[in-house]
């Protein structure tokens, strides 16, 4: 005679495996931590509050002056984009009202300017920029990285962070005060992060910025830029969109790719 459902060893084998699945999947719903119901300002896990002052240290002759007409070099940039960089006018900007398309989106997170970073609601930090009176808000969101410790890798909570920033919906602009183009389509990634280091030294804020253009970008460009914390907000400088005549000198080239800089 057939037995049914197997045999009795069987069965108890198949039995103590549903058990633990039922053990694992209970204590796998007790273990889920609780959502958070803090208010961003609450959970921030570093203080990006307060007056930071750019520290050009690098790319100085594409931030601090107007590069040459034409002059796109060390962006990846596609034949598109050369051409429209190629073709800028500053008059015309200046005629059609167009000075601020270089303190707009990524073109301006790069200019020689002071930030004034506060909190202005519990859920989100204002960006006040004294280079083109700017303002962004942005909506807080923080990202820690977990950190394992011990033999066994057990979870600890992590002591620092970084505020994750994701903005689409550009107008279009400059990534450069000389006319270099990014498009409605780009998209803009950041991530903000401090440290503080020894003596007078101060804190640093680190901005990492990647930036996604199909339209003008034939890769992702990826930039960083350094503010130092001011003592106090006496510095504070308010001025209009404007940009200085660019430099009068060759446009780099591939074979040349460093002419402006050293016919200045």
């Amino acid at each position: 005679m057939k037995r049914e459902g197997g045999t009795p060893r069987l069965r108890r084998a198949l039995s103590g495996v549903l058990s633990l699945a039922s053990v694992a999947l209970h204590v796998s719903a007790y273990a889920q931590p609780p959502p958070d119901t803090r208010s961003a300002r609450e959970r921030a896990p570093i203080d990006l509050t307060g007056q930071w002052v750019a520290v050009v240290d690098e790319d100085w002759r594409w931030r601090m002056v107007t590069p040459p007409v034409g002059d796109t070099s060390s962006l990846p940039v596609n034949e598109r984009a050369r051409a429209a960089a190629a073709a800028w006018n500053l008059e015309r900007d200046k005629a059609e009202g167009n000075l601020c398309k270089a303190f707009a989106g990524p073109g301006l997170m790069r200019q020689p300017t002071r930030i004034r970073i506060d909190w202005e609601d519990d859920d989100t930090l204002r960006l006040e920029f004294d280079a083109g009176r700017q303002v962004r808000r942005l909506e807080a969101q923080w990202f820690r990285q977990t950190q394992s410790r011990g033999v066994f890798g057990q979870r600890t909570p992590p002591e620092r962070g970084a505020l994750v920033v994701r903005t689409t919906q550009l107008t279009g602009g400059y990534l450069r005060p000389n006319g270099v183009p990014f498009s409605e389509r780009t998209t803009v990634k950041e991530f903000f992060n401090t440290f503080t280091l020894p003596g007078d030294a101060g804190a640093w804020l680190i901005l990492t910025m990647v930036v996604d253009d199909p339209e003008y970008l034939t890769t992702e460009l990826v930039v960083s830029s350094q503010f130092k914390k001011e003592a106090s907000r006496g510095a504070w400088n308010p001025r209009s969109c404007d940009i200085a005549p660019p430099l009068r000198a060759p446009a780099p080239t591939p074979a040349d790719p460093f002419a402006a800089a050293a016919s200045r």
